[in-house]
């Protein structure tokens, strides 16, 4: 197994509390070791990434400038993400980005100029753990109060938070 190089986050339930739809960047609000995890990763020389499906797009009720707004909150209050990749798609649309197709997963590690395989991503749902699969990456998922029990089970590998998802990860 490859070494870790990258760790790839989903965005609402994982690295910000998820309000559904969220345009507005007042509202956004960090995990607790969302910030000692991201320093953790940036101290280590690691890439980090946001994989991130915003549905609401598709569903006319955000637009792009709402999303970039939001990410830039969450950068300002945890620091600079590597890199950001985003579905705007509905999931009716087919594409190949929204998770847990492997789309946003392979584009990151691609920007981030690492493999796949090298890459871990950390999310709160089974789309996330399918989409690093799907991409030849590891997982580690997070569960919430919305994470379904059936999605723990399967999951490879399950954190009580971020930073102890780094460590069943071997990152520095």
């Amino acid at each position: 197994m490859a070494e870790v190089r990258a760790v790839l986050f989903d965005r609402d339930g994982t690295l910000v509390h998820d309000v559904p739809y969220n345009g507005d960047p007042a509202l956004v609000a960090p995990v607790d070791t969302a910030r000692p995890a991201l320093d953790r990763l940036r101290a280590a020389g690691l890439g980090t990434g946001v994989v991130s499906n915003q549905s609401g797009i598709a569903r006319g009720v955000l637009t792009p400038a709402q999303v970039d707004a939001v990410n830039a909150r969450v950068e300002e209050l945890l620091g600079p993400i590597g890199v950001w990749a985003w579905c705007p798609h509905g999931p009716d649309d087919g594409c190949a980005c929204r998770k847990p197709a492997p789309g946003l997963v392979l584009d990151a590690a691609h920007r981030l100029g690492v493999a796949p395989e090298e890459c871990a991503v950390i999310g709160d749902i089974a789309a996330d753990v399918g989409a690093a699969a799907a991409a030849g990456a590891r997982s580690v998922l997070v569960p919430t109060p919305v994470t379904r029990r059936e999605e723990v089970e399967a999951a490879p590998l399950v954190a009580r938070d971020l930073l102890h998802a780094l460590d069943l990860l071997g990152c520095p």
